[in-house]
């Protein structure tokens, strides 16, 4: 079963913003979620992709993908 908790202190994490000449584009880049990054036409529009690329990593698994019915078997064969 999945539990969602609630932080009591914010979580602080770096956002690494980078211009990239070779495709003419915004790089953004998070070291502390495992290095999740994405891009966008100008700074506002990178930031705003890496802020629900950060929303899609945290999110819950829905229970329907869940099955808790199944039990797996462990032991040695």
């Amino acid at each position: 079963m999945i539990e969602s908790f609630n932080l009591k202190t914010p979580m602080i994490i770096r956002a690494v913003l980078q211009w990239d000449d070779e495709v003419k584009a915004f790089s953004v880049t998070c070291p502390e979620l495992n290095y999740i990054s994405s891009c966008g036409d100008t700074k506002e529009e990178a930031i705003a992709n890496l802020k629900e690329a950060i929303q899609l990593l945290l999110e819950l698994i829905p229970d329907h993908l869940v099955n808790t019915d199944k039990k797996i078997d462990t032991s040695a064969h």
